[in-house]
């Protein structure tokens, strides 16, 4: 075994030794690319979602130096009919190449020499483990002596694939080298089909697109805009979250608010599995994923001098889902030029969840938002800086019962909200109401359409344990007095959503009057105090 040629299976024996959530049908899909025109596969997910565990696992399963029948026996590989027959086919028949290119880049020092450094090394374990092969003087022809000495092809896979694009940003040379490296091996008519059986990629972007005669555009590419059939093995599915809770004695419920929020089309409900497995350790809900290097460029992204920018951030903080197209993004970067293409990274990086259907975006989920909460009070753009202090502000009035400044605060937040022509119900106006307070995440949790009394309230803001806030139950009315909206809480019992709660509660009445005129103000506001 070595570091680059036939890693073994020492790696995902540990993976099998801790809390494992089995995945190996990501084998069976591979299984059926070897071999075939789709034998280059890319899949791209954010940091801390298994990207190396799936790594490691299709080393052990492939390498030919190990025997990994007893660590695969019972997973899904070797259980479901549909993967059966080529299981046993494929199980440690390959010659792998393996390289984790974080690692690499650590132990290289100069990104300059990452290519002659990853030659090297693989060719010196190529000579050791086949000494009748000769060296060539290119590198491609190099494997394919040794798989005319075989009569194996190589299975290749490939870890952080996007480090050195991500490393070396503003350096171009170096992606370009780098780039000429992996189109020598994979966009090569003698050598591509003639060597490899199958390649496996995984990074945080996708491949470049930069249109020129460097692409290597021959890969099948599954992204966090399209994972298609990869979707379940992005990260934990939901059903496998309810597994672990339930095996852990841990609260679901929790599990879902603070880790759950990417939805792709086979796999509803998809959580962040590093996340999820960090709460199960440390019997403690909290964020753990943004608290790697994946967090540290959140604030330079969402401070982009982009018109809208500023309001979008302010809307995904509110609960808004937003509209984004993906498709003119450049996968790298630096290279941004709008308000979507700096939404596409953010989703790509794990930021945001994308709906393909509706082609929107979400803050999936408590880590994430809380993230966003901390990073956009730094943001020293003055429209940004301005959207805080208006939302802390209405915060401060409405707690303090200051009805008329809360209502003239949303009545301004409409009229700055000229795209939504459609304000003619009472989804529009949640949607500015939830504008307005969008820095509520320093002080409470969000609720809506909450089950209460005798039917379902609004919004309900409820104070988060280190708050002294009081809890905020909120009804709109469109067409309707704010008045009336304060009837119906009281009339429907909402406040019973709160029950146990213990501190104050503040019923927020806000109305809509598209009839008004003269001057007269459209939104109105009644705050009272609920009796407990």
């Amino acid at each position: 075994m070595g570091n680059y040629l036939n890693p073994g299976n020492s790696g995902f024996t540990v993976i099998r030794n801790s809390t494992y959530v089995d995945k190996s049908g990501l084998i069976g899909l591979i299984n059926r690319t070897i071999d075939t025109t789709e034998k280059l596969t890319c899949i791209s997910r954010p940091r801390r979602f298994g990207k190396s565990f799936a790594a490691q696992m299709l080393c052990a399963y492939y390498d030919r130096s190990c025997d990994s029948s007893k660590l695969f026996a019972d997973l899904e590989i070797a259980r479901r009919p549909e993967f059966a027959d080529a299981y046993g086919k494929h199980l440690n028949q390959y010659d792998v190449i393996y390289l984790d290119l974080t690692a690499v880049i650590g132990a290289v020092g100069d990104l300059a020499d990452l290519v002659p450094f990853v030659i090297r090394n693989i060719t010196k374990e190529l000579l050791e483990a086949y000494p009748q092969v000769e060296q060539a003087e290119a590198f491609y022809d190099t494997l394919a002596n040794v798989v005319s000495a075989t009569g194996t092809k190589f299975i290749m896979i490939i870890d952080e694939w996007d480090a050195p694009i991500r490393e070396a940003k503003n350096e171009e040379q170096i992606q370009r080298k780098y780039l000429e490296f992996l189109r020598s091996l994979f966009k090569n008519s003698s050598i591509t089909a003639r060597v490899f059986a199958a390649v496996y990629m995984t990074g945080i972007l996708p491949i470049q697109k930069d249109g020129s005669q460097l692409a290597i555009s021959d890969f099948q590419e599954f992204t966090m805009v399209k994972p298609r059939q990869f979707g379940s093995y992005v990260g934990f599915t939901e059903r496998e979250v309810q597994k672990l809770c339930l095996q852990n004695r841990c609260s679901f419920d929790q599990m879902k608010r603070w880790y759950d929020g990417y939805t792709f089309c086979d796999a509803e409900s998809v959580y962040n599995p590093n996340s999820v497995i960090k709460a199960i350790s440390y019997r403690d809900f909290s964020s753990y994923w943004t608290e790697t290097s994946a967090a540290q460029g959140l604030m330079d992204y969402i401070s982009l001098d982009f018109d809208g920018l500023s309001k979008t951030v302010a809307e995904l903080l509110g609960g808004i889902e937003v509209a984004v197209d993906p498709n003119g993004f450049a996968n790298d970067l630096v290279s941004f030029q709008s308000r979507d293409e700096v939404l596409t990274l953010l989703i790509h990086l794990g930021y945001l969840s994308y709906h393909e259907e509706t082609e929107t975006v979400r803050i999936p989920n408590e880590e994430i938002r809380l993230e966003f909460a901390r990073c956009v009070r730094k943001v020293q753009r003055e429209e940004t800086m301005r959207r805080v202090r208006e939302s802390d502000q209405l915060i401060y009035d409405t707690v303090h019962g200051n009805a008329e400044a809360v209502a003239a605060q949303i009545e301004k937040i409409h009229q700055e909200e000229k795209a939504l022509l459609f304000y003619n119900n009472e989804q529009a106006l949640r949607s500015v109401i939830k504008l307005a307070y969008f820095s509520y995440k320093d002080y409470y949790l969000k609720f809506e359409e909450l089950p209460s009394g005798d039917g379902y309230a609004d919004l309900v803001y409820v104070p988060k344990k280190s708050s002294v806030m009081p809890a905020l139950v909120i009804e709109l009315k469109w067409n309707r007095s704010a008045q009336g909206a304060i009837d119906q809480i009281r009339a429907r019992n909402y406040p019973k959503a709160l029950e146990g709660y213990g501190g104050q509660i503040l019923l927020v009445g806000i109305g809509y009057d598209p009839n008004a005129g003269d001057g007269k103000r459209k939104h109105s506001c009644v705050i009272e105090k609920a009796e407990v």
